[in-house]
């Protein structure tokens, strides 16, 4: 599929879908520019420090912090993905956020900020404050995420290394926090997975790239009463150098989980407008220190955020449960879809 981002006036349905595949085509361009990482174990508990100095040195760069927040009240779940992205090409800079939010019993809540806005103070380590949302703090230290136009507060706490993948100056790191969400006068508790992504000499946000996903799944799940998930399967071989087919982590119980002999399985599908089919199910199984874990998530309620004949990108609410150790963990979470 060929993936852009052109200069000029484009459609509201495509700026929403190429905002919301910034991180994602990120990692495609990665492996086209052959980039290969090497996947690290980390030296600390904390997120490294973004290096600054080098970033804000380097002429072409693209940066990207992703915040997904599932948690729970007495009114039910809610879950809310915040992309923010930006960037430097020559001596223009660029931000843009993409947020989606969930209530378990009113649906998609659309919120405001959506979109591109001045990056006026020339920021790439730091996520630039537009009028929508302000960050006060640093993922390795705790980060607060204001919106008073959405009536939202996101508080994180410092968010520990799960996986890094590095190569020269690019890096991929993920992490996972206890977060607490206050949105409508509600206070939400539940944890927060994060994606960090920088590249240098390359930047989606002024230039055009071709590139193109294959069945990208990527379920971002709260794992009950104190852990989390993060799993992506995927099938084209020019990503597969960078993000690899299969990857994950789980933190049980406020502990990482080891993830030995990982399967994930996709056991159904359902209708698309094009060429290809909506993932709706999987069972997913794993090895870890108390043995054998077996996991279903099922798909609950789909956003579909663009479509056409080859492929399309939608976010989803996936449900389901962990039986591991002798023990069954309610889950609940984010999918998104890239086909």
């Amino acid at each position: 599929m060929h993936l852009c981002r052109p200069g000029g006036t484009i459609g509201p349905a495509m700026t929403i879908f190429l905002f919301t595949i910034g991180r994602s085509l990120s990692f495609v361009l990665a492996g086209l520019l052959s980039l290969v990482p090497v996947a690290v174990q980390a030296d600390s508990d904390n997120l490294p420090d973004a290096t600054a100095p080098v970033i804000e040195d380097i002429p072409l760069i693209y940066v990207s912090d992703y915040f997904s927040f599932v948690g729970r009240d007495s009114q039910g779940y809610v879950a809310l993905a915040l992309d923010n992205n930006r960037g430097r090409d020559g001596e223009t800079y660029q931000a843009e956020h993409f947020v989606v939010l969930h209530d378990e019993r009113e649906g998609w809540v659309k919120l405001d900020g959506n979109g591109a806005y001045e990056n006026k103070r020339h920021e790439l380590a730091r996520i630039p404050d537009s009028a929508s949302f302000q960050f006060e703090g640093t993922p390795e230290a705790g980060l607060t995420i204001t919106s008073a136009v959405n009536q939202l507060t996101l508080r994180i706490d410092p968010l520990p290394i799960r996986t890094s993948r590095t190569h020269e100056q690019a890096i991929v790191r993920m992490g996972s926090a206890p977060a607490v969400l206050t949105w409508r006068n509600r206070t939400i508790v539940g944890r927060v997975i994060y994606e960090y992504l920088t590249m240098p000499n390359f930047n989606r946000l002024t230039r055009t790239y071709w590139g193109f996903w294959k069945d990208f799944q990527g379920l971002s799940v709260l794992a009950e009463p104190s852990g989390d998930l993060y799993l992506h399967r995927q099938q084209s071989e020019r990503i597969a150098a960078l993000v690899g087919t299969l990857a994950g982590f789980a933190v049980l119980d406020g502990e990482p989980a080891v993830m030995g002999q990982l399967q994930v399985e996709v056991l159904e599908r359902a209708f698309a407008w094009g060429f290809y089919r909506w993932p709706t199910a999987w069972r997913v199984s794993w090895t870890g220190r108390h043995g054998a874990a077996s996991m279903t998530l099922t798909l609950s309620d789909r956003k579909t955020i663009a479509g056409w004949v080859i492929g399309g990108f939608a976010m989803g609410i996936v449900r389901g449960e962990l039986s591991y150790g002798g023990r069954t963990f309610p889950l609940y979470g984010l999918a998104e879809l890239l086909m």
